[in-house]
């Protein structure tokens, strides 16, 4: 949800209720230009900020006066056109308006729009309101959390390795100075009454020779308290603490056959950079593996994954193949959080579609948070997607949407992560 803040100061005779109604106008006005942005800005601007036009009419604020009363008539001075009962006609529309139609006019001013740029969070903030990532609540618990250790305080026993130096020398010194301070406070009285003997001429030497062996007797105790003993040993205690999972794994598959065009490319790019850009709202760390595939697949860096062309058929199985694989080595579901997107024209090779359907419903939608496909074709959809139709019927965490053009990428990511109902 997104917070437009008002800092302007409240002005005399300005209304608060009709300033925060302005306000409600104003983001509207924001939502239909991110909107209307997705499919109009360029791949490598998506994820930085976005001008927004409000049309002049709709910045103005009502406000209410006392008008005067009565009949009036006045005479306008310089006025050689027009004579009283005329009637003015009313200015053609589209002209003087500012609002950037119509003609040029060679006098009167005009009134631009209001123009002002959201910055990059604003802008995504609008771009995924109302939407979520399916299905969270409904996996296990296990397979959300990860286990860190942490400090956890100190304790009187451990290995050698945990000991805390500097607590157990602090444990040392309360120990001495509680065995030692009666002592110590007898043998300052002790040296207080030798010192006062040793000045009074009347003491005899039997005396002094008892106070000095007292004093000789109460330092030998207190020599014989040891520096530091077994239970004043301190070690570092720890324990496994169970924290949210922030990592999560997204996998990009797409068909680069002959039949691929870079138009088709470019459309699910679009569509790869919008769930990747969602999904950084929910995950710290994310990353991103690249599968493409003709009658083979392979795993590419990004700039192959969507500028490389192959000529032949068409094997989906093969990256779907991949993907379980990488997925078994790398990327074990119960430490990360896997998201799955796939892109194709439908072409298929009729015998493998089959395969597809089986390979998705037993090695990767039981692991998987969400596995989206979208088809990017102006033709009748073929063996590949009637397959994928029966797994949509079964598996609540595949989706599958058709795309024709530009213009349907982000209806059809709404569509795709739309909130459920609860």
């Amino acid at each position: 949800m997104s917070h437009f803040i008002d800092r302007r100061q409240n002005a005399k005779g300005k209304s608060t209720v009709n300033r925060n109604r302005f306000l409600r106008r104003y983001k509207s006005q924001i939502k239909k230009a991110v909107s209307d942005a997705i499919t109009k800005r360029s791949v490598e601007d998506v994820n930085s900020g976005e001008s927004v036009s409000i049309p002049a009419r709709d910045i103005s604020e009502p406000i209410f006066h006392q008008g005067r009363g009565g009949l009036r008539e006045r005479v306008h001075p310089g006025n050689d056109q027009f004579v009283p009962g005329d009637k003015i006609a009313r200015p053609p529309e589209g002209g003087g308006g500012g609002a950037g139609q119509g003609d040029a006019s060679d006098s009167g001013e005009g009134q631009d729009d209001f123009v002002f740029e959201i910055s990059k969070d604003e802008y995504l903030d609008l771009l995924f309101e109302d939407l979520e990532l399916p299905n969270l609540e409904k996996s296990q618990l296990a397979q959300l959390v990860e286990w860190e250790t942490r400090r956890a305080g100190f304790v009187n026993q451990g290995v050698p390795s945990r000991i805390n130096v500097v607590r157990s020398l602090k444990q040392s010194l309360a120990r001495r100075m509680a065995i030692t301070a009666g002592r110590k406070r007898q043998l300052r009285e002790l040296q207080a009454q030798l010192a006062e003997l040793e000045n009074d001429p009347t003491a005899t030497q039997d005396q002094l020779k008892v106070l000095r062996d007292e004093i000789a007797a109460l330092k030998a105790a207190i020599d014989k308290v040891p520096f530091i003993d077994t239970f004043d040993l301190r070690y570092n205690n720890f324990e496994r603490v169970a924290i949210p999972s922030s990592r999560a794994v997204m996998f990009c598959l797409m068909d680069v056959s002959g039949s691929m065009d870079q138009v088709t490319k470019d459309m699910a790019k679009r569509f790869y950079i919008l769930l990747y850009l969602f999904l950084t709202r929910t995950y710290k760390h994310i990353d991103v593996v690249y599968i493409r595939h003709h009658t083979q697949a392979k795993e590419v860096d990004e700039h192959e994954f969507f500028y490389s062309q192959e000529t032949g058929g068409t094997i989906v199985s093969s990256a779907l193949t991949l993907m379980a694989e990488i997925m078994k080595k790398r990327y074990p579901p119960d430490q990360w959080n896997v998201y799955a997107a796939q892109a194709s024209d439908g072409d298929n090779w009729a015998d493998d579609s089959p395969n597809c359907a089986k390979l998705l419903a037993e090695q990767i939608l039981p692991f998987v948070r969400y596995y989206s496909y979208i088809e990017i074709t102006h033709r009748s959809h073929q063996t590949l997607w009637r397959e994928y139709e029966s797994l949509a019927a079964q598996f609540p965490n595949f989706a599958m949407q058709h795309i024709q053009e530009v213009g349907d990428i982000y209806p059809v990511f709404r569509e795709l992560f739309r909130k459920q109902a609860a």
